[in-house]
């Protein structure tokens, strides 16, 4: 005769005490809700923060402004561990070709170095600066062509 102590007789319901799964669905909007976007967001922030070493986020900001604070030109970054990684870059029409362009560029790069960062990476359209940054020493790590439909968009990093 074979012992069965190991296994327990189930009870009547034991098809009910199963785990019970949720129904899902899945939805599409074309409505960007910003909590929809959120969720998503912060949900891909706690998984990346749990795989990546510990380093703060420092946002930068260079302005040109006048002494009433007004903005003709700036550039937003973050400092991410060895990155500085800039977000957006931009001067006023009438004030283009003056090289503030250029003064801003090299004051985040020179205060990059000063916390510690080895690299610098930005995106840009073709319509845009892909040129500067190259003159300042950017390499090309991709493009997406045909973005959205017939231009381009470029991928620089560049050693600090």
């Amino acid at each position: 005769m074979i012992r069965q102590s190991f296994m327990r007789p189930r009870p009547r319901d034991w098809r009910l005490r199963e785990k019970k799964v949720q129904k899902m669905n899945l939805r599409i909007t074309n409505d960007g809700n910003e909590q929809d976007i959120l969720d998503v967001f912060e949900m891909l922030k706690a998984y990346n923060l749990s795989k990546l070493e510990t380093s703060e986020v420092v946002p930068v900001g260079v302005y040109y402004e006048d002494e009433n604070g007004r903005k003709f030109a700036g550039l937003t970054c973050e400092i991410f561990g060895n990155w500085l990684c800039i977000k957006y870059l931009v001067v006023d029409e009438s004030l283009r070709g003056q090289g503030i362009g250029s003064k801003l560029l090299t004051a985040v790069e020179e205060e990059a170095r000063n916390r510690g960062c080895r690299f610098s990476f930005v995106d840009t359209f073709s319509f845009q600066a892909p040129d500067f940054y190259v003159k300042h020493g950017y390499k090309e790590v991709f493009a997406l062509k045909e973005y959205p439909i017939t231009g381009a968009r470029y991928y620089y990093t560049k050693e600090l």
